[in-house]
């Protein structure tokens, strides 16, 4: 395997008296997709914020292309911008509506002082290459469609010429067809530039499609890691399982048993002992609520943080 472009070692985030991020370990290599999926609240986008830089670690390190960032930063704070970006959930949101398409491709490359014809009409290339001629650098973005924001948003980012994208919910909110033309484009992207993708979303279906490996999340720590194809056939850590089985499918050969997890989502301010799933765990026993399970890499190459994972994927917990 080759070395990452991206590490995160035992990293943690803390707000006050809460740990939205708790000791998790992410490797990302170059030219890969990595999925990044839980619930609503178990610290998918705080890890976002901390690998984009909007969030310091509380502990743990963080390594982009083999540099420390937390080091490299001291000396070149545009370090982990000229490397890392974040495209934001909501486009629209992301782009000021006081500044045109023209405007809003320009700022980037003004504030790194970079910008001249040359790297104005690599530019221009970029806008092309997202399907958008020249006529939408006269536009603003309330003149946009959510599709056409996202990609002016995506050029946007791509002016850095970055190694990573943190992607967070890119394909939120749009129309399905609308939503496999902005995954085939993100696909072109990376192949193209040679671009790894950090892809968070809730969306099962459309992790499955982008990513070759995904990483489950669950109050804080990375509980499932391993090939997409492989968790998403027989997934190993219960949670895994019952994320998989809440997943709407038209193909009849995919669907699941609906699990249905008891209790809510425990606050992060006060997470359980032991196995943080195990109040919610259909096959959690004594040793569950007390010993926290380690993240041990299997035979088949996935990681599984649970003291029972399952053997037989749905039929293990159903059948």
């Amino acid at each position: 395997m080759t070395t990452p472009v991206l590490s995160l070692k035992g990293a943690s985030v803390r707000y006050g008296d809460l740990t939205a991020v708790d000791g998790v370990s992410i490797d990302l290599h170059v030219g890969e997709t990595l999925g990044l999926v839980g619930e609503s609240g178990c610290g998918k986008s705080s890890i976002a914020r901390a690998i984009s830089g909007l969030a310091p670690l509380s502990a743990g390190s963080y390594l982009v292309e083999s540099e420390d960032v937390a080091v490299k930063r001291r000396s070149n704070r545009r370090f982990l911008s000229d490397r890392v970006q974040l495209l934001f959930q909501d486009p629209v949101a992301s782009l000021s509506p006081r500044l045109t398409v023209g405007a809003l491709l320009a700022e980037p490359l003004k504030i790194r002082k970079t910008f001249d014809s040359e790297s104005w009409a690599a530019t221009i290339a970029l806008l092309q290459d997202m399907g958008l001629g020249e006529q939408f650098l006269s536009r603003y973005p309330h003149q946009l469609s959510g599709g056409q924001a996202r990609r002016v948003a995506l050029a946007r980012v791509l002016t850095a010429r970055p190694k990573i994208i943190v992607a967070d919910e890119p394909t939120a909110g749009l129309d399905v067809s609308i939503q496999g033309d902005m995954l085939n484009l993100l696909r072109a992207l990376r192949d193209k530039l040679g671009l790894s993708y950090l892809f968070i979303s809730h969306n099962l279906n459309v992790v499955g499609r982008v990513t070759e490996r995904v990483a489950i999340m669950y109050l804080g720590q990375i509980v499932e890691t391993g090939k997409t194809g492989l968790l998403f056939q027989s997934p190993a850590h219960p949670y895994t399982q019952a994320l998989l089985s809440s997943n709407l499918t038209i193909d009849p050969q995919r669907r699941r048993e609906r699990i249905i997890l008891k209790g809510e989502l425990p606050s992060p301010r006060r997470p359980p002992s032991g196995c943080r799933f195990h109040q919610r765990c259909p096959v959690a026993r004594d040793i569950c609520a007390t010993l926290q399970p380690r993240l041990e890499t299997r035979e088949d190459g996935r990681a599984v943080a649970c003291h029972f994972p399952l053997t037989g994927g749905t039929q293990a917990m159903t059948g």
